[in-house]
């Protein structure tokens, strides 16, 4: 009896075995060589998303290219401390206080600090209720505000006036603020305080298709793998038994794609092998992408994510992944681990900031505050704009890098597409 070669199901697509890669072609070899399956047809030339890219019509729209990006430097350096001469006796305590309630400044000091009068205060930073008891030169507040990074370059705290977020006059006035206070905050409901807020349970049911829209959109992408495209195939030409050939597909992916020297996800890789395969044109962040996505991982729901670094191609990937979860970017200068690492199981105004290891697993979902289904990519760039960072289109290979590491980082845990979020 013929002994099968054993083919290995790397991230949806069958890659070809190299056994014996450098040996003539001949006897065993060459019968191997001739069984080892074919890797997926991939267009690999063209963008996988809208090009030029051009940002969600929904989204803030300001452009933050002096800041930087995920990808370049735009940031002004660190500078050094600012020139405070004695006691600051000009600033306005009154407007100081207008001032750091104020959340179109980044969400202002309220998003991470408890002060006097705030609502879902963070704990992000440290209570400031009595700041004005410890006994800070004025001339230590004003430069920790004006720039943290002078003091501690990997605070988390935005460089507030070398961001021009607040101007130097209002700084001075923050300044006068803060030396006002004294006592304790007091909360009047405890749902404030948060370092007693209790993280709450959903009001709905992710996995209740009459809740969750998602999976709606899932049954949409099953048509739409049934549907024959413009070369008068469908995806089900090819896999007639998808349950079978997509159960673990989803947990493992993202991959490393040699063919294009980068890491691709579900999303790309369904954008890149519908055009090869079908002729279909289902572009990153289409609602058409995003139903087959669902579809597709969903098939491997509850099988364990398991993304590996074997080569050294997929290991330089997975540590560029890495490092960009330590990038500071945009214009409150934050990077992915400030959130998820250093204030992880903590709060930012009331919003509860989970681990990274939590952030992947259950993409695509169906985000309740905007009404639509969300990627990790998508989610990706609403981190970004959300600091004030210009994003980048959803195929960029530093977001196929990131989302690489940050997958690894769940490894273990079980793939739960779709769920649901606020």
């Amino acid at each position: 009896m013929t002994r099968k070669h054993p083919t290995a199901l790397w991230g949806g697509i069958v890659l070809a075995a190299t056994i014996a890669a450098f040996a003539p072609a001949t006897g065993l070899a060459a019968e191997k060589k001739a069984m080892a399956p074919k890797a997926a047809p991939l267009e690999t030339e063209k963008s996988a998303a809208l090009d030029p890219w051009k940002r969600y019509a929904n989204w803030p729209q300001a452009d933050w290219n002096k800041f930087n990006t995920i990808r370049n430097n735009s940031s002004p350096s660190v500078g050094r401390y600012q020139r405070v001469y004695g006691p600051i006796e000009d600033g306005n305590a009154e407007k100081g206080k207008k001032l750091v309630a104020d959340r179109t400044r980044g969400g202002g000091c309220f998003a991470c600090h408890v002060m006097p009068g705030v609502t879902l205060a963070g704990n992000v930073g440290p209570d400031l209720s009595t700041v004005g008891t410890w006994g800070r030169t004025d001339w230590y507040l004003f430069n920790y505000i004006y720039d943290p990074r002078v003091f501690n370059p990997g605070s988390m705290m935005p460089p507030w006036g070398a961001h021009g977020l607040y101007t130097p006059d209002e700084i001075r006035d923050i300044v006068a603020y803060l030396k006002t206070l004294k006592a304790p905050t007091a909360f009047k409901d405890l749902g404030d305080d948060p370092n007693k807020r209790v993280k709450g349970a959903s009001a709905y049911d992710p996995d209740d298709p009459f809740q969750n829209p998602a999976w709606g959109e899932g049954e949409r992408g099953e048509k739409l793998f049934q549907k024959p495209g413009p070369t008068g195939k469908s995806c089900a030409s090819c896999h007639a038994n998808p349950k079978k050939a997509f159960k673990t597909w989803a947990a493992r992916m993202p991959y490393y794609e040699p063919r294009m020297k980068k890491v691709i996800n579900s999303e790309e890789f369904i954008t890149r092998h519908a055009r090869a395969a079908t002729g279909d044109e289902y572009l990153m962040e289409s609602n058409e992408n995003n139903a087959l996505s669902i579809y597709l991982r969903v098939l491997g729901r509850d099988q364990p994510i398991q993304v590996k670094f074997r080569t050294a191609e997929e290991k330089a990937h997975a540590n560029r992944g890495k490092e960009l979860m330590g990038r500071k970017i945009g214009q409150l200068n934050f990077a992915c681990n400030d959130c998820h690492g250093l204030a992880a199981d903590k709060w930012i105004r009331g919003q509860y900031l989970g681990p990274s290891k939590d952030q992947v697993g259950h993409h695509p979902y169906y985000r309740t505050s905007q009404g639509a289904i969300w990627t990790i990519r998508k989610r990706m760039e609403w981190c970004g704009v959300a600091i004030r960072a210009n994003e980048l289109p959803p195929d960029a290979p530093e977001y196929a890098d990131l989302e690489y590491y940050l997958t690894s980082l769940s490894n273990g845990k079980k793939v739960n597409t779709p769920s649901m979020g606020h």
